[in-house]
């Protein structure tokens, strides 16, 4: 095929000579951290992006996840998914709390909100639903469940960065909401991640916990962790985000492809939006039915490994199988995120992917149909 290895994703990059540009200051100023005037400039700017009222960045989506958790104040159980990276469920133990693991929906892999209300107890202080390929959660019904129930709702939104739901700012749900800009995401600041939320008081705490607790020279409020995002990731993220809409406008024709390739094999179930959704074209997944398809994911995923393209099995282990927890949870309690596990393959999906290395994967998936 004349083409080195193709990865699942590869970074987005702004021209070498514009991000020089954004980090010449920081050599005459020499304020690389503790939200510097890049961070505040990126804030102020991603705010606007978003829509969403407020905001604080962290050096990572795990750490604004985490930290968010400790800043509400709160213990006992918190309702999640277990199709998910590992961040979600390690973000709510190291927390000191429970996940308790909700089900699926098969249609579009967020959790399903008919089960939530079946898994409340006198101990669940929250509800933590996972935006998943960039199909957003049913937040209407999420956000009833909970408000009859007086339980927060804290979003990850890694998958869900710049998108829209009936027009509003995927951000701007619930009590939060956690995104992650690490570098193999629509948009990336090398390393880093942020919490949106609409609740003034949690601005304070959320600053305290990302600077060791700190409130001023003399005074240690709170057992905080070292979270804040550097100047040259806030540089990264300024440059990227001029060029963002870009990105997605050159992912949505790889993700176009795709379905122009795959749609309608039997066997096959691709991803595709609900309209009331602005998209971003974070990733493509396809649900490989063994039965039909006459081969497994596995299968298919070794193939394409054999032509040095490395597709991932995402999410795959489910949280609730892990290592880390061995028997303390029973995957068998959500048989359809553990059927899907075993089945979803996400193909390379990036802006400068080429539609030709498309059609190669695609014929190579194809091919594998018995």
């Amino acid at each position: 095929m004349g083409r080195g290895k193709i990865f699942v994703t590869r970074s987005s990059m702004p021209p070498i000579e514009e991000y020089i540009e954004e980090i010449r200051p920081l050599w005459e100023s020499r304020y690389l951290t503790n939200m510097g005037s890049k961070h505040e400039e990126l804030k102020e700017k991603l705010k606007g992006y978003l829509g969403v009222p407020l905001m604080e960045l962290f050096t990572n989506g795990h750490m604004a996840l985490e930290l968010t958790l400790q800043a509400m104040d709160l213990a006992g159980e918190v309702i999640t998914t277990p199709f998910t990276f590992a961040s979600t469920t390690h973000a709510i133990v190291r927390a000191g709390m429970t996940p308790v693991f909700c089900d699926i929906r098969e249609s579009d892999y967020t959790m399903d909100p008919e089960r939530i209300e079946s898994l409340i107890t006198d101990k669940t202080s929250a509800i933590l639903p996972v935006h998943v390929y960039g199909n957003v959660c049913d937040t209407e019904k999420i956000e009833g469940v909970a408000k009859k129930h007086g339980l927060k709702v804290i979003y990850d939104a890694a998958h869900a960065f710049g998108e829209t739901l009936d027009g509003r700012g995927v951000g701007s749900f619930g009590d939060a909401s956690m995104f992650s800009f690490h570098a193999t995401k629509v948009f990336h600041t090398i390393e880093g991640g942020a919490v949106c939320f609409p609740d003034s008081e949690l601005e304070a705490k959320l600053q305290e916990l990302r600077d060791f607790g700190i409130v001023d020279e003399e005074r240690i409020a709170a057992v905080g962790a070292n979270a804040k995002m550097h100047e040259f990731s806030a540089s990264m993220g300024l440059c990227n985000l001029r060029h963002v809409d870009e990105e997605i406008e050159k992912r949505k024709k790889v993700y176009e492809r795709y379905l122009e390739r795959l749609r309608g094999i039997e066997g096959l179930r691709l991803n595709i939006y609900n309209e009331n959704i602005k998209p971003n074209y974070s990733y493509f997944p396809i649900y490989i039915d063994e039965k039909v398809f006459g081969v497994g994911r596995d299968e298919v995923f070794e193939e394409l490994k054999s032509k040095d393209i490395y597709a991932r099995k995402y999410f795959y282990p489910l949280t609730n199988t892990f290592e880390a927890f061995h028997g303390k949870f029973d995957a068998s309690e959500t048989p359809i995120a553990l059927r899907v596990s075993k089945r979803v393959l996400t193909l390379p999906m990036y802006a400068d992917l080429d539609l030709a290395t498309v059609d190669d994967i695609c014929n190579i998936v194809i091919s594998c149909r018995k």
